[in-house]
């Protein structure tokens, strides 16, 4: 059969598109292993400014040596050590929005993505939103030459806008181009092309070849290089045969896309799919985002698909992604990048497995089953890092817990999230359904980058007992609340959350999402 077939430019296509992917999850993982290289450097910095404010207001110190004290105060504070805690904040804080200014630039463009696509085609959409990868990269790669905290933080964020708006084009395009059949397989491949990302900035951020004080600004720069060998590559990709024909209703020209994706001039299956899914499109009303928190047939579908989401991010794995070197270090490891790059190779690893998973399994019951396996590992993390003092070898339990717990996170709650929101919704709601759940997890993404070191120096070992608790309530709350949808109609969903709910309103007519797979969901 013909559309089964992969074909040169299929491949050549679906390769350039993932190199955004790859990009996302470089840009995820980069900021983690040269951490102390870094933060060395911002200490450099700031310090400089610290003696030159020192020196303008020597006259003041002369006189008083020491900040006024109250009667009963035993121990006064030095001017010296006021300002040692003054930089040491100013370092926590700069270093914590190095981290968390990515998550914001997400934040902003995850609503954009899917609009850019539908106004300049996908193709174009991926070109100009390269413009904010390589600015993004030039600001961090020339950080060392200027003021580095400012130019990590703002080239970061920028960077961040860049992967809001192709976390949305990247899936659509290549789902928009596979064969139906290898539509899951192949929409997998932005999950995957993501976690290998995130592998490759942590072997590369190894001391001995970018993570060093010498070279640290090459290393954020590195994302560059996809960026330009993507645009190079997208003048020779067709642009997406659905865009041409569902929104533009040019037929010869989303005919002459397919012949070239299908290697064949017989594109009739394919052609006659995208006019029915026109057609459905066409007869169902798009739904805004008030009308989803507003209408009772969508409001409690939103916020279930609004709770996974939290869940997702809320759990503790970006604590780990952003800041596993310095948990590992803490854990008594004496080589914590070399950890760093195992938990990434896992990752890679369960989100290839994950992919069988939950094409065989129910969504729910993965989501279970991912979710308590975190619980226990958090457990197991806090109690290896608070008693290690006491025994040396907890240090194996906590890394042995985290590496499972990052198994665990791709079994269930990485993946399936993304395909359950599609699944609530038919054709009208699921556009702005996905935006404000993407928008929900880039949000849950920000506050975990920015709180976490915070959290940790105020928790200290006992801090994933923290995530452990906001594992187990989403976990009741899953249990209690979540419908399972695996191989259900928009129909049959809808009365799982009326029979959750107690409800017996009658439902409406909905459309049937045929088609429906992993691509049309991340």
């Amino acid at each position: 059969m013909t559309e089964d077939k992969v074909t040169g430019t299929l491949v050549l296509a679906v390769f350039t598109a993932v190199l955004s992917s790859f990009q996302f999850g470089y840009d995820i993982g980069v900021i983690n292993a040269p951490q102390q290289v870094i933060i060395t450097h911002y200490r450099h910095v700031l310090g400089v400014s610290l003696d030159d404010r020192k020196a303008i207001s020597n006259y003041a110190l002369n006189s008083t040596e020491e900040l006024p004290t109250s009667p009963g105060d035993p121990k006064p504070v030095s001017w010296a050590e006021e300002e040692t805690m003054t930089s040491a904040s100013f370092i926590t804080m700069f270093w914590s929005l190095s981290v968390s200014s990515f998550a914001v630039g997400g934040m902003i463009a995850s609503f954009f993505g899917g609009l850019l696509g539908d106004k300049l085609g996908r193709i174009k959409a991926m070109f100009v939103a390269n413009i904010l990868s390589l600015v993004g990269a030039l600001l961090m790669g020339f950080s060392k030459l200027g003021p580095s905290h400012i130019l990590i933080i703002s080239g970061r964020g920028i960077s961040g806008l860049y992967c809001g708006l192709i976390s949305g084009l990247v899936p659509m395009y290549i789902g928009e181009i596979a064969p139906t059949t290898l539509r899951g397989a192949i929409g997998a491949l932005h999950q995957l092309a993501i976690v290998t990302g995130i592998l490759i900035s942590q072997i590369v951020g190894l001391d001995f070849i970018l993570g060093n004080h010498e070279l640290w600004h090459i290393l954020l720069g590195l994302s560059a290089v996809p960026a330009i060998l993507q645009c190079l590559l997208l003048f020779f990709c067709p642009e997406s045969p659905r865009y041409l024909y569902i929104k533009l209703d040019e037929e010869a020209k989303a005919k002459k896309s397919l012949k070239r994706l299908r290697g064949s001039d017989d594109v009739t299956k394919d052609i006659t799919e995208m006019r029915k899914e026109r057609e459905e499109a066409s007869n169902e009303k798009k739904v805004s985002i008030i009308q989803l928190f507003t209408s009772s047939s969508y409001r409690q579908p939103i916020l279930v698909a609004l709770m996974l989401h939290l869940a997702q991010q809320f759990s503790g794995i970006n604590a780990i992604f952003y800041y596993s070197t310095s948990i590992f270090q803490t854990a008594g490891i004496s080589q914590p990048v070399y950890a760093t790059i195992g938990v990434g190779a896992v990752n890679t690893v369960f989100t290839a497995v994950s992919v069988f998973l939950v094409e065989k399994a129910g969504r729910r019951s993965l989501f279970l089953i991912g979710m308590s396996g975190m619980f226990v590992c958090a457990i197991f993390m806090s109690v290896g890092l608070v008693l290690l003092n006491k025994l040396p070898w907890m240090s194996y339990v906590s890394m042995t817990a985290i590496f499972l717990f990052v198994c665990f996170f791709e079994i269930g709650p990485g993946p399936i999230p993304w395909f359950m929101v599609a699944e609530f919704f038919s054709q009208g709601p699921r556009p702005a359904a996905l935006a404000i759940a993407a928008f929900s997890n880039w949000t849950g993404n920000f506050v975990i980058a920015l709180c976490f070191q915070y959290i940790a120096d105020f928790c200290g070992p006992y801090v994933f007992f923290l995530f452990a608790g906001v594992v187990l309530a989403f976990t009741l709350f899953t249990f209690f609340k979540v419908p399972e949808t695996k191989g259900k109609s928009f129909e049959e969903i809808a009365a799982e959350f009326r029979k959750k709910r107690g409800s017996a309103e009658t439902p409406k007519a909905a459309v049937e999402m045929e088609f429906l797979g992993p691509t049309e969901t991340m």
